[in-house]
């Protein structure tokens, strides 16, 4: 099966530049970084893609055990990389795919440069140590039994609280059609390996400069979850945006794309 079939790979801006790979997260395809994802086509060479079962990917290529687990996802990424051929990469991550991008960077941190973290959890639930998650695990099963009873259902109701900004409703009008679109069995198998991950074992492995960037007021990542990771990740850097939702890369692209530029630019 052709790579860029499989992952629905698109590539821009400038060629033999240092890439810039743009990951989704859950329930989302590549369309969500359209309003960031541009503005480094000028010196750098942008590449997006989806998930398998998200956006334009090719569902056959799941693999319910090499998908059973976030890193098959890293895996996923790292074929990715290999297969065109690059290297020195900003890896850009939202939601679930930030941690996909901490377990490939682990994985082999010469081929990365930099990431961005974009919302990430390493851990949706709240630990006996202490750790804050956001969530409790009676929170996280009553989530995911409504999602496996009735997964359009729960999408219509849960996608406008993940984005936040109530007065504007074509933003979490937006994130529900790209619920619907994603296939609905792996979409349920993905939210399960997504909100039942516990990552934070694996974030002092990164080695590559590391940006977390965190909104101010996010019900699915609260601060405490990026200042987690700010002390976990070696030299890691935490930039709050004053902003409302779980897609700041959505709902304020602007910022979104300011703060990353700061970063991968300098």
């Amino acid at each position: 099966m052709d790579l860029v079939d499989r992952h629905n790979i698109s590539v821009s801006g400038v060629p033999g530049a240092q890439p810039v790979v743009f990951a989704h997260g859950f329930g989302c395809d590549q369309n969500m970084w359209r309003h960031v994802a541009p503005h480094f086509e000028d010196a750098f060479r942008v590449v997006a893609f989806d998930h398998v079962g998200a956006g334009g990917s090719d569902p056959s290529a799941y693999d319910p055990v090499r998908h059973g687990s976030l890193h098959g996802y890293a895996e996923d990424v790292l074929a990715i990389l290999h297969g065109l051929d690059l290297a020195d990469v900003v890896f850009v991550g939202h939601s679930v795919s930030a941690m996909i991008g901490v377990l490939a960077a682990a994985a082999e941190p010469d081929r990365f440069d930099k990431l961005v973290l974009v919302s990430p959890s390493p851990r949706y639930t709240d630990a006996d140590d202490g750790y804050t998650g956001g969530f409790t695990e009676a929170d996280i099963t009553e989530l995911l039994d409504s999602l496996d009873s009735n997964y359009l259902g729960w999408s219509s109701a849960i996608a406008p609280v993940i984005m936040g900004n109530p007065d504007r409703p074509e933003l979490g009008a937006e994130l529900t059609a790209s619920f619907c679109r994603t296939d609905p069995d792996i979409a349920r198998r993905f939210a399960h390996v997504t909100f039942l991950s516990d990552n934070r074992a694996d974030l002092p492995h990164v080695t590559v400069p590391t940006l977390v960037l965190q909104c101010t007021d996010d019900v699915i990542a609260p601060v405490a979850v990026g200042e987690y990771v700010r002390d976990a990740i070696p030299g890691a850097e935490l930039v709050l945006l004053d902003v409302t939702g779980h897609c700041p890369n959505l709902s304020a692209p602007e910022a979104t794309t300011a703060a990353i530029a700061a970063f991968v630019r300098d």
